[in-house]
């Protein structure tokens, strides 16, 4: 899924028309068209994102979605990501996997625990 189609789904959840919905977020209609559409990718102001989770309602790992996809739309690394010296020394690898270089066995095992540990707070060496 990407940022469009989350705020379309999140949108129509709230039985809002397009209209109804930029209204009460105080935005453009043709704009919040084109970002349902991947036209348009969304701000850049996170605080503007902040309040467009909450009217949605979302917490947690939902918010934490919507602002990494707002982030990926604008082809642009969360920045909880890109301050992360463990993440951007994984990225290699991960762009490496992803541009469909085999990863079998004992590379694959490796690559999964190092992408876990990236994600457990415990496992991160103290700064």
């Amino acid at each position: 899924m990407n940022f469009g189609q989350l705020i379309k789904e999140l949108r129509i959840a709230k039985e809002l028309t397009l209209r109804q919905c930029c209204a009460e977020l105080g935005v453009d209609p043709s704009n919040w068209s084109k970002m349902e559409r991947g036209v348009t990718p969304p701000p850049k102001d996170t605080a503007l994102l902040e309040r467009w989770a909450g009217f949605f309602g979302l917490t947690g790992e939902q918010r934490q979605e919507f602002l990494d996809l707002a982030f990926l739309a604008r082809q642009e690394i969360p920045p909880d990501m890109a301050s992360d010296e463990k993440v951007i020394a994984a990225l290699p690898a991960f762009f490496r996997a992803v541009r469909g270089q085999e990863l079998e066995g004992d590379r694959l095992k490796q690559f999964i625990e190092d992408l876990r540990a990236v994600h457990s707070p415990d496992q991160r060496p103290a700064s």
